[in-house]
């Protein structure tokens, strides 16, 4: 199941996402458009972390910064 980031937001935080996890290339981060599970799935991969953990991180992140996640948008 795809959920992405609306656009808007995108823009805002697509910054953040690098400084919080700076192992990811900017060109990771920008290609994934806003979408969900390829930013856990790059996070996964760079940090080794299990999938849910990805997930469990980055959730944690869009929490903190107040974005909502928008199924399809």
């Amino acid at each position: 199941m795809d959920f992405n980031i609306t656009e808007g937001k995108w823009k805002e935080i697509k910054g953040k996402i690098r400084d919080k996890w700076g192992d990811l290339t900017e060109d990771e981060v920008e290609k994934s458009q806003g979408n969900i599970d390829q930013i856990v799935g790059k996070i996964q991969q760079r940090y080794g972390f299990e999938k849910q953990e990805a997930a469990k991180k980055f959730n944690e992140f869009l929490d903190k910064h107040g974005i909502n996640q928008d199924k399809n948008s």
